[in-house]
């Protein structure tokens, strides 16, 4: 299920940036320049974070023998 919001948030981005980067001035004087290289270092960001989230989650299966082992260990009295 989270790989499915990482995925999602990757797409979002990605729509942002479609529309974003021809308008920013990354070599503009300022306010306008710093804000640009700002939201591009943000975007960035938000695509390393998802990537990371998506590439590095643990697997299934490892949660599932982990489940059995809690079963197993309490008691019934």
């Amino acid at each position: 299920m989270k790989k499915n919001r990482y995925v999602l948030c990757l797409l979002l981005v990605a729509f942002m940036l479609y529309f974003a980067v021809p308008r920013l001035s990354v070599h503009a004087n300022g306010a306008e320049g710093i804000f640009s290289i700002a939201w591009l270092a943000f975007a960035l960001m938000v695509i390393a974070g998802n990537l990371t989230g998506l590439l590095y989650s643990p697997k299934r299966q490892g949660q599932r023998q982990q489940s059995q082992l809690k079963k197993k260990k309490s008691r019934a009295y």
